[in-house]
């Protein structure tokens, strides 16, 4: 395996000058992670602020009884010890419970977890432990419910689970029939080539479904990340909710301050030319409220609290005394997911991709609202992996991961064209320039004899043009074919690297990888690379 550094043409630009111009949008963030010193403070505020978060020992006890249903590994029981014990940071990212883990990036952002866990428990001398917030709160069954794999007959092949409802469930909560499982793992069996490692594979599928889809997250993740000592909190696990109670009491308490902060904050981002990438709302209350199973987000009118709908309607007061009585009805927005974050955990650094860093810019002022401080944001780690049939198919086109990302039909029709020692494309415009030349004037001359001959003679003509660009349609096709095999590696190039013109990160699942190159060893490649704080994407080149 070979790591190459390789720029995107764009990022989001909230993210890109995180990294590269800090300076300009300091205002909107805490601290920079290419400077040493902001390391060593934010631990030291950890330090300091260590009463100001819910109790270490209760936390740590709900995640070993987590943990211990989806994640039982001796390296994460350690990191759980290590958790309970006061001076221990962490290194925390998290994600949407995705089918069979979702995108690669979800990989890439658990490793990145990991990494920069290692790597600053390095530098700064202390302990650090990484943890992954798996965000089964979320209600947004469409987006998290597929995956994608290339088939052997090179087609981007969506799985996708279904349910029998369409409510508004939190995903942690929605069961999955058994059927439906063994349907999607066929699915699976039949996309993927036989290999070694898939019975193995397709095993571990089987073992981690049965149940909802982040309890099936969950165990897959732990199948590839516990042994690495990877700690995971389900963010809708009802033993959670209970100790985050005085936590969602004070987001009601404080929702007026909360809002003016969102709404400061997006007009700086705007001032900055920028788009704001989370809905901020001058009437939100940024909380979601579970009624009769649904979340429904609820909004300020009038000093009451209700949904659009208006099934539920609130005062604050009756706000405050429900998230006392009944916190499992609660549930965190995108704003007020950090804050609630930050209350549970020693935060050194928080993982994150390039549109979260651009919602996290929203949120400074938030975070000074209830006493907290903005972790210190880290890029997750963004790949491409090229395998050797692949570097074989751009070496010999002489393309580049930037032709393939920015001009990819171009140069493939450019390459096409090259293949037309007849010059189709030439001969046939001069085949109708001259027919036209020597038709158009007789069907003029025509038209001094019967008007009727112009029009006949006009139209005569357009089906002549229509046969020749017929033939020459079908002349392009068989020029095609007679390149069939060739064309299939351009394809296969573009598919494997930009399907459905994105990132392959953003698409393609993991299985693919595991099913060719083996679990442990696949994953083994990922954490051998050193992990940056500058979010580059790199090419992986097998």
């Amino acid at each position: 395996m070979n790591v190459v550094n390789n720029p995107l043409s764009s990022r989001q630009p909230l993210a890109a000058a995180l990294t590269a111009d800090f300076a300009r949008v300091g205002h909107l963030y805490e601290s920079d992670a290419a400077d040493q010193a902001s390391w060593s403070a934010r631990a030291a505020w950890l330090d300091e602020t260590e009463k100001s978060r819910l109790d270490r020992k209760s936390l740590v006890q709900i995640l070993r009884n987590y943990n211990n249903r989806y994640n039982s590994y001796p390296q994460v029981a350690d990191s759980l010890n290590r958790l309970e014990q006061t001076g221990t940071v962490a290194i925390v990212g998290g994600q949407q419970s995705g089918l069979f883990t979702g995108p690669l990036l979800v990989i890439y952002k658990a490793a990145t977890i990991i990494l920069a866990a290692k790597k600053a428990e390095a530098e700064l001398g202390r302990p650090v432990v990484p943890v992954f917030w798996i965000a089964g709160e979320d209600h947004d069954w469409d987006e998290v419910n597929h995956t994608y794999v290339l088939s052997r007959d090179l087609k981007v092949t969506r799985i996708r689970l279904h349910r029998e409802d369409d409510l508004r469930t939190p995903v942690g909560c929605t069961k999955v029939e058994e059927e439906e499982w063994n349907r999607v793992i066929q699915e699976l069996d039949e996309l993927l080539p036989d290999t070694e490692f898939k019975p193995q594979l397709i095993n571990q599928l089987q073992s981690s479904s049965g149940g909802t889809l982040t309890a099936s997250f969950a165990t897959l993740i732990g199948n590839l990340f516990g042994r690495f000592g990877l700690i995971l909190l389900d963010s809708s696990d009802p033993e959670l909710r209970r100790l985050e109670k005085p936590v969602f009491e004070e987001l009601v308490k404080r929702n007026d301050e909360l809002t003016a902060c969102y709404m400061e904050a997006a007009r700086e981002v705007r001032q900055l030319g920028l788009e704001t990438q989370a809905d901020v709302a001058e009437d939100g209350a940024n909380l979601f409220y579970i009624h009769e199973g649904e979340r429904l987000l609820l909004f300020k009118h009038e000093d009451r609290y209700a949904d659009r709908k208006g099934r539920v309607s609130f005062s604050k007061d009756e706000l405050i005394q429900l998230a006392a009585k009944c916190p499992e009805r609660f549930s965190n927005n995108v704003l007020t997911r950090p804050l609630m974050q930050e209350a549970l955990l020693p935060v050194l650094g928080f993982v994150l991709g390039d549109g979260e860093i651009a919602y996290w810019g929203l949120l400074k002022k938030a975070f000074g609202v209830l006493g907290f401080k903005m972790p210190i944001l880290l890029p997750r780690m963004s790949f491409t992996v090229v395998e050797g049939t692949l570097q074989k198919y751009m070496d010999k086109f002489g393309l580049s991961f930037e032709d393939v990302e920015e001009r990819y039909q171009e140069r493939r029709e450019a390459w096409l064209a090259e293949q037309d020692s007849l010059h189709l494309d030439t001969r046939f415009d001069e085949v109708k320039a001259a027919f036209g030349s020597m038709y158009e004037p007789l069907v003029e001359q025509l038209g001094t004899i019967q008007n009727g001959l112009l029009k006949l003679g006009t139209s005569n003509k357009e089906k002549i043009y229509d046969q020749i660009e017929y033939l020459r349609d079908k002349a392009k096709d068989a020029l095609a074919k007679s390149n069939e095999a060739s064309l299939r590696h351009w394809d296969r190039i573009y598919l494997s690297l930009q399907p459905h013109g994105k990132l392959q990160e953003r698409v393609y699942n993991v299985f693919y990888y595991l099913n060719r190159y083996g679990q442990d060893d696949w994953i083994d490649q990922i954490m051998s690379i050193p992990y940056e704080t500058n979010g580059g994407h790199r090419l992986i080149l097998l």
